[in-house]
């Protein structure tokens, strides 16, 4: 069974999009109104401009969104998956590919949520740090010994855990998780504590809108983050969407599921290729590619 996976923030490169920008009329189309309804030139950005300036804010998860999603539609009748999965931001790629969400509907979320978050990040300095070599509960148990809010965020693969939450507990967390035995536990260069208690205020802001968008019944099952096994009713994905920002993403767990309900072939739907590593990470025996048009 196909199982496609959709990147989320990080994936970003220069001149992402461009191809299908100028080879595909559909994509060509969709990108142009994705320009309309953003209310600023999104794919001069993404075609032309530079590493730091796709990381605005504004810029960033609607740019990863539009690649995987425009890229998906582009693939026609080679896009068939027996189930859907993002990571993080991703998720909102995989509801447009499995019919869960209209394209301009979710890109009008995707946008709301990327603006959300950084109006959370301002609120508290805060940060993510990447913690390798070490045993999920031995980093959760530490965690919860540290003052201060810091959680376990990113469940990738296997000795691969985020953090997330405050500067100083996060460093506090880092220099406790070294001396318990971790292979690295590395600061990393975010805004803000994702998947966070911290992200509360983006959780409450973007609830509404995703309670006023209208979402359909997939065509196929969703692995959310939040619950880690397949969803096709839409109350529910409306659900798992809202907490998914307060909530750990639950990677490892996705795809463990994905894999027990009969997953043997990932393909990974738009910029990057970490998604494919991360399966690789999680069970050897599984294949992976690249989607192509």
């Amino acid at each position: 069974m196909k199982a496609y996976v959709f990147p989320g923030q990080g994936a970003q490169f220069p001149g992402m999009g461009k191809d299908l920008y100028e080879t595909s009329d559909k994509a060509k189309e969709l990108f142009d109104r994705a320009n309309e309804l953003l209310g600023f030139d999104i794919t001069k950005t993404m075609f032309e401009g530079t590493a730091e300036e796709l990381k605005e804010t504004k810029v960033t998860q609607p740019a990863i969104f539009l690649h995987s999603t425009i890229l998906a539609t582009v693939m026609g009748d080679n896009f068939k998956p027996d189930m859907v999965a993002g990571h993080s931001l991703g998720e909102f790629s995989a509801l447009v590919a499995n019919g869960a969400l209209a394209f301009e509907d979710a890109l009008i979320l995707v946008s709301r949520r990327a603006q959300a978050m950084q109006n959370a990040c301002e609120l508290k300095p805060s940060t993510m740090a990447a913690v390798l070599g070490l045993e999920d509960h031995v980093v959760e148990a530490i965690c919860a010994d540290i003052d201060g809010v810091v959680v376990a965020a990113n469940y990738n693969c296997p000795g691969q855990l985020v953090i997330s939450g405050e500067i100083k507990a996060v460093e506090a967390a880092c220099e406790a998780l070294k001396e318990a035995g971790a292979r690295r536990a590395l600061m990393l260069p975010v805004g803000g504590a994702f998947h966070s208690p911290l992200m509360e205020p983006a959780r409450e802001e973007l609830a509404a809108a995703i309670e006023n968008t209208h979402f359909s019944k997939p065509t196929c099952p969703v692995y959310q983050n939040v619950s880690t096994f397949a969803v096709t009713d839409p109350e529910e994905i409306k659900k798992n969407l809202i907490f998914q920002l307060t909530a750990p993403v639950k990677w490892t767990q996705s795809v463990q599921n994905m894999i027990k309900d009969g997953a043997d072939h990932f393909i990974e739907v738009g910029p990057g290729n970490v998604l494919q590593g991360l399966v690789k990470k999680i069970d050897r025996s599984q294949t992976t590619e690249k989607a192509e048009i």
